[in-house]
């Protein structure tokens, strides 16, 4: 038996089942990707896959559960192998993305997926996740669906108005639709009470909220959900990870003088995250002098007034992370000193 380094399981998660790929890497960094299964995603396929691992494994060697940050899927996962304490990885998806470039793989499948996951699990130091707390779930699931509720609201105000306009209103007809606009805010209050409860339960969290919602534009539902999307930035290093994580960075293809593709931004990230960050951004343009004089130079430039929106977006969020990680309130005359650097972005 070969002395080995490394062991890892490469875990592509799907909403019904786990592709899983094993790795090992010797003391020669040789890698070896050498056994493939697949599990449901469900309580006794967990159970299955940690024997099936324990049965192709050496007991020398720990093992390490690498899988990416696919919506909420890996979630059972995670804390199935964190209560059985086993080590785990999770990754955002736009590292393998990125990395799954770099391999020779012309075509992508599940099976595939899960042996690039194991791949990078061998050739890559990674950190071993812990379970966030449990009030930013909480957070979460409360901000997604308030988000709904709202969605469903406009969708119902729309109706009601096309109901009055019509030549023909039914009056039983805009009476339901009425009800249910009433019972959509009554359940929309209740989630803002909960979320409040939530947070003032926690002092630590509530004082970072103080924080957050101190950069213009940015309101506490906002930063709410900003930080539940994030489970308070666990899994974000730097400011580059958090834009990819949210879908705003830049993809830009050119090539020699006949290729050349505009500027856009990926929307390969966190839609729900991309989309709070909209109304902030107007928010701040609206209000606050300095942000407006980078949308209108920006605007100046070349005319497109989304990709100056896009950039205060990113601008905004790139501030509530640092704001987060260094405990510190919006300073203006900071934010000055580095805020033009976002019109280069674009």
């Amino acid at each position: 038996m070969k002395l080995l380094l490394k062991q890892t399981v490469g875990i592509d998660v799907a909403q019904n089942e786990l592709v899983v790929s094993l790795g090992r890497m010797d003391v020669k960094i040789n890698i070896e990707v050498y056994a493939y299964n697949v599990f449901p995603n469900t309580k006794k396929g967990f159970s299955s896959l940690v024997s099936w691992v324990n049965k192709h494994t050496t007991t020398t060697t720990e093992v390490r559960y690498v899988m990416e940050a696919t919506g909420v899927y890996h979630e059972s996962l995670a804390y199935f192998l964190c209560n059985i304490q086993k080590q785990i990885s999770i990754v955002l998806p736009n590292k393998i993305s990125n990395y799954v470039r770099t391999l020779e793989i012309k075509t992508i499948t599940d099976k595939s997926a899960s042996q690039a996951i194991a791949r990078f699990g061998l050739e890559r130091q990674l950190e071993v996740w812990q379970p966030p707390a449990k009030i930013f779930n909480n957070l979460r699931q409360l901000c997604r669906e308030r988000q709904q509720l709202i969605q469903e609201r406009t969708m119902l105000k729309n109706q009601l108005h096309a109901e009055r306009t019509s030549a023909t209103e039914c009056e039983k007809s805009v009476k339901r639709t009425k009800k249910r606009i009433a019972l959509i805010d009554t359940q929309e209050k209740e989630i803002r009470e909960g979320i409040t409860i939530l947070i003032k339960a926690d002092k630590a969290l509530a004082e970072k909220m103080e924080i957050i919602s101190s950069i213009p534009g940015i309101g506490i539902l906002t930063a709410v959900t900003i930080i539940a999307e994030t489970s308070g930035f666990e899994l974000i290093k730097n400011k580059r990870q958090l834009v990819s994580y949210a879908g705003l960075d830049v993809r830009e293809k050119t090539s020699g003088t006949s290729v050349k593709f505009k500027p856009r931004i990926s929307k390969r990230g966190n839609r729900n995250l991309r989309k709070v960050m909209h109304f902030p951004a107007l928010a701040a343009i609206r209000t606050e002098e300095r942000y407006r004089e980078i949308f209108m130079r920006m605007v100046s430039r070349h005319g497109i007034k989304m990709k100056a929106i896009v950039a205060i977006q990113r601008k905004l969020l790139e501030l509530c992370y640092i704001l987060w990680k260094t405990n510190s309130y919006y300073d203006e005359d900071y934010v000055f000193q580095t805020i033009s650097s976002c019109a280069k972005v674009i």
